[in-house]
């Protein structure tokens, strides 16, 4: 990682408005302006999230394909944070390579000309980075967001970028019944070790291998993982075929989050099975196994995220569990020229 720090970075076409400058990543002392401009987007944007600045620290201490001090953009109008922007990117199993832009406006200075500049800013970032890759393969500008995110759908739109897929996030409430689900015959739920953690790691990267976008994962992914402020295995669901890892859910809860909306949910997230256990209800039994779990901790409700298009069926499997969309997020990708 670059440690060079850019006080101040021209942007083309960027708007004249008093006291508007760019400039690039500082390192930890902007993580708190950060969260802050992550938390003052969410009301407008219509997504409930609880981003602390542990999680910021966690996101960029394991950075993979990314320089923070060569790839981020930082907008401020007279000394404050307004804006910043990431670019990364991903080499698809499939040979496609993804270049990511991320970022965040705050409401107050949206539809003056900053957001376009930015992402023409971070697009000619991208297309350096891409003239070192062998051109191999498609590529494709990427980015993602929430529908009801009406500003950013609209700057993506405007600029040629195209819906490519879409994901829900859902809730289920705890106070309805739980259907029967037994584990599959010869599986047993075991509690999770420290041991264990590189192999549950394996067999999660193996099982979504057959999934949409699909990257390797790298190590410091790993590290990540393990680093995360919400990382808690005792309570994760992990089936064992004697000493193989046949399916998983990876459960947690966010204590910021669910103290900001007064609410006691926990996530059932990170919900896979690997091909040779599949199609016999393994996945079905372990979240209600998680869903029972989270009822006896107190929790009332569960989520999740899933793929609209997962070819698994999991949406139908997660309907199917009572579980409802609440949030619609889209991919949008552009061809990179």
């Amino acid at each position: 990682m670059s440690t060079q720090v850019s006080e101040s970075i021209f942007v083309k076409d960027a708007p004249d408005i008093p006291g508007l400058v760019f400039r690039g990543f500082r390192g930890q002392e902007d993580y708190p302006g950060m969260a802050a401009v992550i938390d003052g987007s969410k009301v407008e944007d219509q997504v409930e999230r609880s981003t602390t600045v542990e999680d910021i620290a966690n996101t960029y201490e394991h950075l993979t394909n990314c320089d923070p001090f060569q790839d981020m953009l930082f907008a401020e109008v007279n000394g404050e944070m307004v804006s910043y922007q990431r670019v990364f990117w991903e080499q698809e199993l499939g040979g496609t390579r993804t270049y990511f832009i991320l970022n965040f406006l705050l409401p107050a200075w949206r539809r003056k000309g900053i957001g376009t500049a930015m992402l023409g800013w971070g697009e000619e970032r991208l297309r350096q980075i891409a003239a070192d890759h062998p051109q191999d393969g498609p590529r494709f500008f990427n980015a993602w967001t929430a529908d009801t995110a009406r500003g950013a759908v609209a700057l993506l739109e405007k600029a040629g970028y195209t819906p490519v897929r879409y994901g829900y996030q859902m809730v289920r409430d705890l106070s309805e019944p739980f259907p029967e689900a037994p584990l599959p015959a010869g599986l047993e739920i075991h509690p999770v070790e420290e041991a264990h953690l590189r192999q549950i790691w394996d067999a999660m990267s193996e099982a979504f291998r057959d999934h949409w976008g699909y990257a390797p994962p790298t190590e410091e992914n790993y590290q990540e993982w393990l680093d995360e402020p919400n990382f808690d295995p005792s309570i994760f669901k992990i089936a064992w075929d004697g000493d193989q890892v046949a399916g998983m859910v990876q459960n947690y809860l966010l204590v910021e989050e669910n103290e900001e909306y007064q609410r006691k949910r926990g996530y059932t997230e990170g919900i896979c099975v690997r091909r040779p256990w599949r199609k016999r209800g393994l996945a079905h039994a372990l979240i209600v196994a998680s869903m029972k779990m989270f009822k006896d901790m107190g929790m009332t409700e569960t989520a999740l995220g899933v793929d609209a298009e997962n070819t698994s069926g999991a949406l139908r499997l997660y309907q199917s569990l009572g579980y409802r969309q609440v949030r619609k997020d889209i991919t949008y990708r552009k061809p990179m020229a």
